[in-house]
């Protein structure tokens, strides 16, 4: 059974930074494209960056330049590092893996910036 498992959220002030870690289970860790996806109070769940197989990223518009996805295969580990936090970051962070068609998710980590 697939588990990823998030950690490294907490709260920052704004321009801060956090990295975010999420340990994988139970899967082929290097055949899974991994992502980190967000979601505010409100709001609906949103891409926040990708990084496939062979390592190629993606990143949504309004993370670019400021966040930066990365994957150690060895660690099962993917990790995201935030810097430049803005107080519109805040929001639940969920890992994603994407495996043999199925997408599967963690429980999430909370990050919060205060102003």
């Amino acid at each position: 059974q697939v588990q990823l498992v998030e950690s490294g959220g907490g709260l920052v002030q704004a321009g801060g930074s956090l990295r975010l870690s999420c340990a994988a289970s139970g899967l082929i860790f290097s055949s899974a494209g991994m992502g980190w996806y967000r979601q505010a109070p409100g709001n609906q769940r949103e891409l926040v960056a990708t990084i496939s197989r062979a390592g190629n990223t993606m990143y949504a518009d309004s993370v670019k330049g400021r966040f930066t996805i990365s994957r150690d295969n060895a660690k099962n580990t993917v990790y995201l590092q935030m810097n430049s936090l803005k107080p519109e970051d805040t929001a639940v962070y969920y890992c994603n893996a994407l495996y043999v068609g199925r997408d599967h998710w963690g429980r999430g980590t909370q990050v919060t910036v205060s102003s």
